[in-house]
């Protein structure tokens, strides 16, 4: 089969080869690719690999959407011919291929009203905003409240604003430019703020002294001490992106005795828990709801098929930090 894999860290050592196609175990699926999309996660893949030539490509790529061609000794819940969608596992060879395998607990069959593509853009993304805002959050399913979204125009925050409304919480995000902005209410944010200037004051323009849950999903060391300002007592902080350096987690934070959680998604196939089977129960709830209409299509930008050359396009693009909703290609 045809692969994309990357030699090195460089963006440019993404090329394209030739590969036995993967065979898929007694719990896996093996499925022919027709659209991906691509994540910050797959950058920072690229980039763990080290300026030396490895002695195969590393392909790379989690999200996918895609029909199975065949199924595991062990697979019940999956036929060939099946439309499907997933985020696979990082530790694993990646979906930038015609063919990948994938354990089948990880897999939902796509929503049938979207495209490939609209399906692709969907998985990690709709996983962590899930994952974050209920099993780790707590949110509330059916009650009000109000939530802080830093980074609302990205991939997570493009997912979980319209989680979070459906949860019925009011949605605060934050955006910079007229196009996020746009982009956040079109999602059904109730209101914008300006992450570029101080929070406080403009939250509290729009009557919101406090904040009882705050996702950060952009730089977790830069808002520290406004997320600590901000949050109410007994609150919620839920956070995604590592930490450079150490943070103080003592005052502010301990006098409000909040909850800091992280997310993240990869961790049930990475470690093999015993519930890795809610991810494919998760998509499989997304797939309902995008096919009711309650869920948005999340894929602003398709480069056209997958190939080395649209792969590096895609890298430069996400690495520009720039990029709205999701990137696909397919």
């Amino acid at each position: 089969m045809k692969a994309y894999g990357a030699l090195n860290s460089s963006i440019e050592s993404i090329h394209e080869f030739d590969t036995p196609d993967p065979i898929p175990a007694a719990d896996e699926i093996l499925v022919r690719i027709r659209a991906v999309s691509l994540n910050p996660v797959d950058t920072k893949v690229r980039k763990l690999i080290g300026p030396e030539d490895l002695d195969q490509p590393r392909i790379l790529g989690f999200d996918a959407a895609g029909v199975v061609e065949a199924v595991g000794a062990s697979v019940e819940n999956f036929s060939p011919g099946d439309e499907v969608f997933y985020s696979g596992d990082v530790t694993r060879p990646g979906s930038n291929a015609e063919l990948h395998t994938v354990q089948a607990a990880l897999v939902a069959k796509k929503p049938s009203s979207f495209t490939f593509a609209e399906a692709a853009a969907l998985p990690l993304v709709s996983l962590t905003a899930w994952e974050l805002l209920f099993e780790r959050m707590g949110a509330p399913t059916s009650t009000g409240g109000s939530l802080l979204i830093i980074n609302g125009a990205g991939g997570v925050g493009s997912a979980l604003i319209p989680l979070a409304k459906s949860a019925g919480l009011t949605v605060v995000a934050t955006a910079s430019r007229p196009e996020t902005s746009d982009w956040c209410k079109q999602l059904g944010a109730d209101h914008i703020l300006n992450h570029r200037g101080p929070l406080r004051p403009q939250a509290e323009a729009l009557g919101f002294k406090e904040f009882p849950l705050i996702a950060n999903l952009h730089d977790t060391e830069a808002y520290w001490q406004q997320t600590a300002d901000l949050l109410a007592p007994l609150g919620t902080l839920g956070l995604i992106v590592e930490t450079k350096n150490p943070v103080d987690i003592g005052n502010p934070f301990r006098l409000k005795s909040p909850r800091i959680v992280w997310e993240y998604m990869p961790a049930r196939s990475r470690f093999q828990t015993a519930d890795m089977h809610r991810q494919g129960e998760i998509l499989s709830e997304i797939a309902k709801r995008c096919d009711a209409g309650t869920f948005p299509k999340l894929n602003t930008t398709h480069l056209g098929p997958l190939s080395a050359e649209n792969l590096r396009k895609a890298h430069h693009q996400l690495e520009s930090a720039t990029t709205i909703g999701k990137l696909t290609l397919g």
